[in-house]
């Protein structure tokens, strides 16, 4: 049952749990799948995840910025990511990562953008929350938190990166 919140999630307490939904959905695969990440959240997700699951083969950042269906009134950021996939993904099961799920339209650009560059064996989704308010028809597999946010509040998923600690997840509200 989703919540309301009056204050921002503990971002932390919520990669633990996302970190042991991964880690079990993984157990029962014959191989690992390939971690990638949505630029930006999704990003810094996978690269902490692969770190902290000790995975052997590297992990992947997808961009959504070519394939969004608001890219002509939004235009391209001049800061725009690219994808970055370490081997090819044909036939691979991949784990597409996200912070925050929302209308469903960003995870719809990552695919088209991953199917860019092969057609994958399988795509799983893992968020750390689903907050609701689909358009499409993007469901996840694995989620941390189900979170019910008036829709004139984003939830921002920021790091802060620790010499000793490492990176760190904090959540903001954020009125649009």
């Amino acid at each position: 049952m989703p919540s309301t919140l009056a204050a921002p999630p503990d971002a932390e307490a919520l990669y633990a749990l996302l970190l042991d939904r991964v880690r079990s959905a993984i157990a029962v695969q014959p191989e690992p799948p390939l971690l990638i990440g949505i630029y930006s959240g999704g990003a810094w997700l996978a690269q902490r995840l692969h770190a902290d699951l000790q995975l052997a083969q590297p992990f992947g950042v997808v961009s959504s910025t070519f394939h969004r269906d608001d890219f002509a009134t939004r235009g391209l950021h001049p800061s725009a990511n690219r994808t970055a996939l370490p081997v090819s993904i044909a036939d691979r099961a991949i784990l597409l990562i996200d912070d925050v799920l929302h209308t469903g339209r960003t995870t719809r650009a990552a695919i088209n953008e991953l199917f860019d560059f092969g057609r994958p064996a399988r795509i799983d989704l893992a968020v750390l929350v689903d907050r609701g308010g689909r358009e499409l028809p993007i469901c996840p597999q694995i989620v941390a938190a189900t979170l019910d946010l008036p829709s004139q509040v984003s939830l921002a998923l920021l790091r802060d990166e620790d010499v000793t600690d490492g990176i760190r997840f904090r959540f903001d509200l954020v009125s649009k």
